[in-house]
């Protein structure tokens, strides 16, 4: 038998799967099932159900999660797909979402019936029909409720690792208690999406990762156990309700018989603790060091990395997971990503060519010229109103522009990451603009390390095979070193690497000073 490992991501579209074999370090199989496409009974739109007299709460359908996952299987082995040599699972949820089980659910999980699909074998165990999901900002109310119970926003960022936000599965379960409260008192369990479908997998209900656990503001972000007060805060008799906390390496059980037997899974296979979707891309990403960072050059551009020692955000404007190599992983998004970009190229009828010449021909620091391209409403930082801020700036120079919306991006990220305590040593960039080396040695120079170019697809169900790789050697007494487990597979692209320039970041180093008072002094003036 080969060594042979399945990575899920159970997305918010779709159900992938990654298989991979870690002695050829290769990709040997993948799959997805599509949720509109391939399950369209549900109703969903992107996945998702919206209530259409409330447009901010928006829910998926944990049933049609079940069917999904019996359909993947099902094409993996149509595919040809190594089934019978799988020796463990894991897998990614999207972030935040939870499921509500009622009474008897143990007994029903080890009880699934091959005869069955999974959905009809779990039929009537939901206490609630559907599960809110991250894109719901439904609960607005409950995050100022919990925030004032616990001393305000930053106390539970300080507690939790993240003040508390709309789409985390605490501030849902509030609303769910209080709304539907005879509903919660027939709820049993409270899984994540995550927990929920590795209980599926193992037959069994499954402990919560840090790094998931961490999405909740429920759990003490450095002692990795449910938080009193933060609990306290939430629901009644919240803990009962709970999984257990464990490590992201924590072997669940062997994978039921029902994927043995119906799916050809190896019964041996097995069932390694799912993650979040954040925390598994850090994997999948191949940062698995203190130090190393990845920026996503998309639609919004994050940036995430990995730190030895817990630290939170004193303007609550980042977050703080627990990683799966045993450090922490931090998150911060920016919304006006390659949208400012591409509205400044278009605003001087730029294609990228000329866009990128624009950056060539103009000094690093742009002449001390600043901009802040707040295009759309921002996260980092807080900004409602959203306005394009010059300073010393000429609207009329094209290439002037073009430089100050790519610093002012990436002063942005050294500036509002500071807090981690440690400047990154190296950069991963991936993204559509990661193909543009001009904005890379930006990015390079004002970060002062070198930036590689790194191409992923399906960085989560990736990561997600890496943990059970790593999970299932641990459990065999043959542990191996996070490094060795991902290399081969997070490499990056082969001579992408961009090194700053040290007389440039020598500029920034005092530029990025006048970039946050710029900042400081135009949120005052807009009062955000």
């Amino acid at each position: 038998m080969g060594d042979m490992f399945l990575g899920l991501d159970s997305s918010t579209q779709s159900l992938s799967a990654v298989l991979i074999d870690l002695a050829s370090r290769t990709v040997v199989g993948t799959g997805a099932v599509g949720f509109d496409e391939d399950l369209p009974s549900y109703g969903t739109t992107n996945g998702v159900v919206r209530d259409p007299d409330d447009p901010g709460t928006v829910h998926g359908h944990p049933k049609q999660w079940l069917d999904a996952l019996d359909l993947l299987f099902v094409r993996l082995r149509d595919q040809g797909a190594p089934l019978g040599e799988i020796r463990a699972i894991s897998g990614s949820g999207q972030q935040h979402g939870s499921v509500y089980l009622r009474h008897g659910i143990e007994e029903r999980l080890a009880a699934l019936d091959p005869a069955k699909g999974l959905a009809a074998n779990l039929d009537g165990v939901f206490s609630r029909a559907t599960a809110p999901v991250w894109m719901d900002s439904s609960t607005s109310a409950q995050c100022a409720e919990i925030a004032e119970a616990m001393g305000g926003p930053l106390a539970v960022a300080e507690a939790t690792g993240s003040v508390p936000f709309e789409r985390f599965t605490g501030p849902q379960i509030r609303k769910f208690s209080q709304q539907e409260p005879e509903a919660y008192r027939e709820t049993a369990r409270i899984a994540l999406v995550s927990s929920f479908m590795a209980s599926v997998l193992a037959g069994r209900l499954a402990p919560i990762d840090p790094g998931d656990g961490a999405g909740m503001n429920l759990m003490d972000i450095r002692t990795r156990d449910w938080h009193p007060e933060a609990l306290a805060a939430t629901a009644p008799d919240l803990q009962a309700r709970l999984p257990r906390l464990a490590p992201s390496w924590t072997v669940v059980d062997r994978v039921h018989r029902y994927f043995a037997v119906k799916h050809g899974v190896n019964p041996d296979a097995r069932v390694v603790a799912w993650s979040g979707d954040n925390p598994c891309s850090v994997i999948g990403l191949g940062l698995v060091e203190p130090g190393m960072t990845a920026i996503s050059l998309g639609t919004s551009d994050p940036c995430f990395g990995t730190m030895a020692e817990c630290r939170t955000d004193p303007r609550g404007e980042g977050h703080v997971f627990g990683s799966p190599t045993g450090d922490y992983m931090t998150l911060i998004c920016f919304k006006n990503g390659s949208l400012a970009r591409e509205r400044v190229r278009d605003a001087y009828g730029l294609d990228w060519a000329g866009f990128s010449a624009a950056l060539h021909d103009t000094p690093p620091g742009n002449e001390g010229r600043l901009m802040l391209p707040w295009f759309e409403p921002e996260i980092v930082p807080k900004v409602l109103r959203p306005g394009v801020h010059r300073f010393d700036l000429d609207e009329a120079d094209a290439a002037a522009n073009c430089r100050a919306v790519v610093e002012g991006q990436m002063m942005a990220m050294r500036n509002h990451s500071e807090w981690m305590g440690a400047r990154p040593q190296r950069v991963f960039a991936t993204g559509g603009a990661s193909a543009n080396p001009e904005i890379l040695q930006v990015m390079a120079d004002v970060m002062g390390c070198p930036v590689h170019r790194f191409e992923v697809s399906n960085s989560a169900a990736l990561g997600a095979a890496l943990r059970a790789a790593h999970a299932h050697f641990l459990a065999e007494g043959t542990e191996r070193p996070w490094p060795g487990v991902v290399a081969g597979f997070t490499d990056p692209v082969p001579g992408s690497e961009i090194r700053p320039r040290p007389e440039a970041t020598q500029v920034y180093d005092y530029l990025v000073m006048k970039h946050a008072q710029f900042e400081r002094d135009t949120l005052a003036r807009l009062g955000d």
